[in-house]
């Protein structure tokens, strides 16, 4: 394995991120597979990623040439063009949580558990946020127990749980430093 934590610069790297994407999304995969393995909830298009990405890059792992696990950032800037990521933002308004980056959503493909990977993704993060973001900030679905359990281990801490779209949702954050 040939694995390396980077920033995304190409075409092909953000075309990738949406296939790993494709593939993990709730919509996708069995409730036993939610279950055990836990899924994403956006799904975004190349426009909108390309542009998150212009304004702070995505982090990446890759295994060689291949997109192998990925988190997306997002500037605060983009608060409203994702309906369900809205509340997200306006939950932190109401708390007057400022100078942070959003992680839009992280996933690691199914080939790649286990190694590691999600915690170098996080810590590529940092690295590439700091100092201009304080925290970093997201968001889990709260039936998403695999998901949680693992911010929480890497020092993720809890901001709250609160209602929207029909949901729990529980808003953790990491700082950068």
């Amino acid at each position: 394995m040939d694995l390396k934590f980077t920033t995304t610069t190409t075409s092909d790297e953000l075309l990738q991120i949406l296939t790993l994407q494709q593939m993990n999304l709730k919509s996708a995969i069995s409730e036993l597979e939610m279950a055990n393995e836990g899924f994403v909830t956006v799904e975004h298009d190349y426009k909108l990623l390309k542009r998150m990405n212009d304004v702070c890059p995505h982090i990446l792992a890759k295994d060689g040439d291949k997109v192998v696990g990925y988190a997306l950032s997002m500037d605060p800037s983009f608060g409203q063009e994702i309906l369900v990521l809205q509340p997200m933002f306006d939950e932190l308004k109401k708390r007057n949580i400022i100078d942070f980056l959003a992680m839009g959503q992280i996933c690691v493909a199914k080939t790649h558990r286990k190694q590691g990977i999600f915690r170098g993704l996080y810590e590529e993060m940092k690295k590439n946020s700091f100092p201009k973001y304080e925290y970093i900030i997201t968001e889990v679905d709260a039936t998403n127990s695999r998901s949680l359990g693992a911010h929480l281990a890497i020092g993720f801490d809890k901001i709250c749980t609160y209602h929207s779209l029909g949901q729990d949702w529980e808003l953790i954050s990491l700082k950068t430093h």
